[in-house]
């Protein structure tokens, strides 16, 4: 016996908010039937697949996730850091190392840390 993933929850200020903003990071939309004010939302990761689900809770973020999403590009890592930056996330940590490889950390607009994983061309090339 074994179980499989439905979703991640994330506990958020504003459901619908955050999930436009991981709609841009995806490229996958938001659930149709939601709409801004929306306690509930989600956005499906792949057709019949896992979903990020956001619930709309009273209390704010105060500590450092224990889960965390990391996305790997499917172009290069540091394009990628650019354009989340624009979208709204925010530089946590930068653990890239010189020789290209490492990660950066960073967060979306109500704080939820993620990582920018090296793109897979990037991994073939360093290793």
């Amino acid at each position: 016996m074994v179980s499989l993933v439905q979703n991640v929850a994330i506990d958020c200020a504003d459901a619908y908010g955050l999930a436009r903003f991981w709609s841009e990071v995806t490229g996958r939309p938001v659930d149709p039937d939601s709409g801004p004010g929306d306690r509930e939302t989600q956005v499906e990761l792949a057709e019949g697949g896992p979903v990020l689900y956001f619930n709309q809770v009273p209390e704010p973020k105060t500590v450092k996730n224990r889960v965390h999403l990391c996305l790997r590009p499917d172009t290069a890592r540091d394009p990628e850091v650019d354009r989340l930056l624009a979208l709204g996330a925010t530089l946590v940590a930068d653990r890239r190392n010189a020789d290209g490889t490492g990660w950066v950390v960073l967060a979306d607009p109500e704080g939820n840390e993620f990582c920018v994983l090296r793109g897979a061309a990037e991994r073939a090339a360093t290793g």
